[in-house]
Formats: C-alpha cells, sequence, structure tokens
C-alpha cells in the first residue's frame, strides 16, 4: 500500500472535540509535527475530515 505523510500546520484550539479527536487518532498533537501512515480507507476518510489543518504528501 501507499504511503502518506501527513503534517499538522494549523492549531486545534477553537475546534471541534470530534476534530480534535480526529487529530489526536491520527498521531498528531502539535503544529509541525508529521507523521507517516499507510494510505488506507480508514486514513484517507479521517484526513478529509481534517485537510483544514494539515498537509498531506504522498512518499
Amino acid at each position: 500500500m501507499a504511503k502518506i505523510k501527513i503534517t499538522q500546520i494549523k492549531s486545534v484550539i477553537d475546534r471541534s472535540e470530534r476534530q480534535k479527536k480526529t487529530m489526536v487518532a491520527l498521531g498528531l498533537t502539535k503544529i509541525n509535527k508529521s507523521v507517516e501512515v499507510e494510505a488506507t480507507p480508514a486514513i484517507i476518510g479521517m484526513v478529509k475530515q481534517v485537510t483544514h489543518l494539515v498537509a498531506i504528501e504522498n512518499i
């Protein structure tokens, strides 16, 4: 499977609790923190919910 690199670029302050929990589930807790994950349908769905807070790169 393909891997993607997800980087948090904006703060989760003043965001809904659901978006905050999604960011934690992705492994993102601080601005400029990056994680490399498999591009599964579940992960892609989570990223789509918080696209305004993250930057995505294909690896």
